[in-house]
């Protein structure tokens, strides 16, 4: 492969006129951590569950996610008041939806905070919101709840992604670039919010999958502020959303499917997505820089911002593109650290991405300015944006 020839598309670390840049991050957690190491003891005794066989089969899928420390909102306090959320095939769907809208709404507003914070500009200057979780449903919407816990302006422009799942945090991402872009001088706030209670259940041998989530998801929630043409004096950019696609790969609706029922969330993913995902990834880069104008490549000398779906999926991709170890180092911490938080997972993944960024460039190592955010999701949809580091 070519590399590619940063005079194409610019190659000075300066915001392109006119395109959106990430301006701040920001990130918040339940006080639940649990460690993985001791989770099975722990959800097999709050379910009173006592099978050997699915425990065994859970203390393998630990193992196996890579996963060491996620955070969660349930918690022995939420099991006491409603014990029924442990019980098989209960209606319980209003009790979830009771504890989650409440949990992600805080902790959205806990991470907006940071990352306004972390902006260092009044919250009265962001002027558009774009909210997005897989783990409410109400109207009206946990965007306004942000909007009013944050004390934003009755005329902040909102939008509400609900149930994008995995490849929500990059889908709010290119709506967000699409609104800073289309409205010269806006500030957008994007914030993801997630909690697994919505689909938590007991232990079944007729639901063996459930276990794959037990062993891989996580709560939390992330924000970032997006705008164009960044003021030198008061911002700082981090990195900037050149191009963004979406596809949707046909006849692959039942690969993540999700179904809310009384009793909460039934989730399955087929054990044919990491393939599916391997199969069809390197096109969809291929497309995603092209539109971006690259005529040439070398996926080394870019950097990878990827969600971390699962150790299978970046496995894969890995592989199929063959990729150094390192490239999707900040994926792996961030499934390390936090597990598959859904939607947040980008957040996070960007975060440890400028991290080792400026480690990098402390140590006077190479850094890449070009590389793409990548997010798969139900459909199988695929979101991809082409970003420049403008970290300095």
């Amino acid at each position: 492969m070519g590399s590619i020839d940063a005079t194409e598309l610019g190659s000075e670390k300066k915001p392109n006129p006119g395109k959106a840049t990430i301006l701040a991050i920001g990130k918040a957690f339940p006080h639940q951590l649990v460690m993985q190491e001791y989770l099975v003891d722990g959800y097999f005794k709050t379910t009173n569950c006592d099978d050997p066989e699915l425990k065994q089969k859970l203390t393998r899928l630990c193992k196996t996610t890579t996963v060491k420390t996620r955070y969660v909102v349930m918690s022995e306090e939420i099991l006491t008041k409603y014990p029924e959320l442990a019980i098989e095939g209960g209606s319980t769907v209003k009790q979830r939806l009771d504890i989650c809208n409440d949990a992600v709404t805080e902790m959205a507003v806990e991470a907006s905070r940071s990352c306004i914070k972390n902006w260092g500009r009044s919250v009265s200057d962001i002027t558009h919101l774009v909210y997005v979780s897989s783990s409410e449903a109400r109207l009206p919407g946990g965007d306004l709840f942000l909007a009013k816990g944050l004390g934003l302006s009755p005329e902040t422009h909102r939008v509400l992604l609900y149930f994008v799942g995995c490849s929500g945090g990059v889908a709010g991402l290119r709506v967000a670039k699409d609104i800073a872009e289309n409205n010269p001088g806006s500030r957008v706030l994007l914030a993801t919010s997630e909690t697994t209670i919505i689909g938590f259940k007991p232990p079944s041998k007729d639901r063996p999958y459930d276990l794959v989530g037990v062993a891989l998801f996580g709560d939390g929630a992330g924000a970032m502020i997006i705008g164009s043409d960044p003021d030198p004096v008061s911002e700082k950019p981090l990195f900037e959303l050149h191009t963004a696609i979406q596809n949707f790969l046909p006849d692959t609706e039942k690969t993540i499917d999700g179904r809310l029922t009384e009793s909460g969330i039934n989730f399955t993913l087929s054990r044919e997505l990491p393939q599916i995902i391997e199969d069809n990834v390197e096109s969809f880069c291929e497309k995603l820089l092209g539109k971006a104008g690259l005529a040439h490549k070398d996926y080394n000398q870019m950097f990878w911002a990827v969600h971390p779906g699962g150790p299978a999926i970046l496995n894969r991709m890995e592989k199929r593109l063959n990729l150094s170890p390192e490239k999707l180092s900040p994926s792996r911490r961030s499934l390390m650290d936090y597990g598959n938080a859904s939607s947040n997972s980008i957040v996070y993944v960007l975060e440890y991405m400028l991290e080792e960024s400026r480690k990098a460039r402390k140590m006077n190592e190479g850094e890449n300015e070009w590389g793409l955010i990548l997010a798969f999701g139900p459909g199988v949809t695929f979101e991809g944006i082409v970003a420049r580091n403008l970290d300095v």
